[in-house]
């Protein structure tokens, strides 16, 4: 069994990297590539011992990266950022080969944005202070203490970017940390362990273990020196991580599923209302973000959708390392038959498909065509629950009142966006919406200093800017009396 494998001219090595070294395991498991069904290699498949011998790593390695100086741990971070702008070409191409997402993306905003989030947190971190305040003559002073080591579990449909958006600030924090990417897309986390161990970052500090959530993830997410856990993924997934956590009572991060709601209404720019619905189908729809459910004021519903379905039918679907792909394969099979399962059912129960419906049968593989239900109940399943795929459903209302409790009527509550050209009913409407996220005329804008979570079922906790270093440490208050000292000489 080789050690390395070698996708799009990238060496990857398809071990574990723990305590500062390569690590393999006794078993393997199969990466696929989405575009082809490829074989990209065979990844050292973890277990227990593995998740022991990371966690432990991580331990070991906390003190003195908890006692480094805020500069220095900036710099390092930097160190990375350098190191990620230096390989950009090779982790877009390696990503999108391993996922499947639009390598334009992934050259032009992805890889990018994973510099980014280094940086931001590096910076971040320099400046990060709450002002001293009296109370009764006495000085109170907040300081953030690192927690430790940190286990932080990612999903596959945009890899990098969706580690480094935890990585960064737990690093930046002091804390050590043992990510596990999702078996589905391992590849470009191994590339950041080698980014990371060339840019100085010290052994043990950052750890990265492969396998799959229910043997290597569940031993992570129970281990009693987890001091932080954060996860992104599903909900049922999230469950059970909240449950193996709750006996050692390890903080939690979640960031959940949605089925959120994008709210068209009368006065809105429709050409512009059309292009944020159909940017939806970005990444193949396997975007937990995504304004999935379509609720257009009846008054211009006819012509939102005629404008709709030209726009989604000039499409480009394919090869996502061609630069006219608009879009790419579903990550798996498995993913794949779910998402059909999800549209032959609503077809079965009464909806109609104004576009799509199928599998893509002239591209073959994992291409779903883009798809528009309509003609759906607001019990139904395809309204209700989060398909992950190039799948929208679209609904009408008639008052405003009713477009709020269509878009609040899910157990989710990630994001909305609503397209309106009256400030007053953006600001009416956007205040009532249960959501993490509200976007008004726009879609997708995220800033990191901003909070980012979800409500309801669409996740626990925020991150983002202060919020992200409030959950990695252990936020401290010091109060000091102001006449107690004695003087020794």
């Amino acid at each position: 069994m080789t050690d390395r494998t070698i996708v799009a001219g990238v060496a990857i090595d398809t071990r574990h990297w723990i305590g500062g070294r390569r690590v393999g395991s006794a078993e393997t498991f199969t990466d696929h590539s989405p575009i082809d069904g490829g074989v990209l290699g065979e990844i050292a498949r973890g277990g227990a011992a593995e998740a022991d011998a990371a966690v432990a790593a991580a331990k070991a390695a906390f003190p003195a990266w908890a006692a480094t100086p805020r500069a220095e741990r900036a710099r390092l971070l930097h160190a990375i950022a350098d190191g990620v702008e230096k390989r950009l070409e090779e982790l877009a191409i390696v990503e999108t080969t391993d996922n499947g997402a639009l390598l334009r993306s992934h050259r032009r905003g992805v890889m990018p944005r994973v510099a980014h989030n280094f940086r931001f947190f590096a910076d971040w971190l320099l400046r990060l202070e709450h002002e001293d305040f009296d109370t009764r003559g006495h000085t109170n002073h907040v300081s953030w203490d690192p927690a430790g080591p940190c286990v932080l579990i990612t999903p596959w449909n945009a890899p990098l970017m969706l580690s480094t958006w935890k990585v960064a600030p737990a690093l930046a924090a002091g804390n050590t940390v043992v990510l596990k990417p999702a078996e589905w897309s391992p590849l470009t986390a191994s590339l950041l362990a080698d980014i990371a161990a060339e840019a100085g970052l010290p052994a043990g500090v950052l750890n990265v273990v492969q396998g799959y959530g229910g043997e290597v993830g569940s031993a992570l997410v129970s281990h009693p020196d987890a001091r932080r856990i954060s996860f992104t993924g599903s909900v049922p997934t999230a469950k059970a991580i909240a449950a193996a956590a709750a006996a050692n009572l390890t903080p939690l991060s979640l960031e959940l599923g949605g089925k959120s709601p994008l709210l068209v209404f009368a006065d809105a720019d429709l050409d512009l209302a059309v292009d944020l619905a159909v940017e939806q189908y970005d990444n193949a729809g396997q975007v937990c973000l995504s304004g999935t459910r379509l609720l257009v004021e009846s008054s211009v519903a006819e012509e939102f959708t005629r404008r709709f379905v030209a726009k989604a039918s000039a499409l480009t679907q394919g090869d996502p390392r061609d630069e006219a792909t608009d879009i790419g394969p579903n990550i798996h099979r498995r993913q794949l038959d779910k998402i059909d399962g999800f549209v032959q059912r609503a077809l079965t129960a009464g909806a109609r498909a104004v576009i799509g419906g199928t599998p893509n049968e002239e591209l073959g593989g994992l291409y779903y065509r883009p798809t528009l239900l309509t003609d759906v109940a607001q019990d139904s399943e395809i309204v209700q629950e989060e398909v992950f795929g190039p799948v929208l459903v679209l609904q009408t209302f008639d008052t405003e009142d009713e477009a709020v409790r269509l878009a609040n009527d899910t157990r989710f509550g990630l994001a909305a966006t609503v397209a309106t050209g009256d400030r007053e009913r953006a600001e009416r409407v956007g205040a009532q919406l249960v959501a993490g996220t509200v976007w008004v005329n726009c879609f997708f804008v995220r800033d990191l200093q901003a909070p980012f979570g979800g409500s309801r079922e669409s996740g626990v906790g925020r991150e983002g800017g202060n919020w992200s270093f409030d959950f990695y440490c252990d936020v401290k208050n010091t109060v000091t009396a102001p006449n107690g000292w004695r003087n020794h000489g």
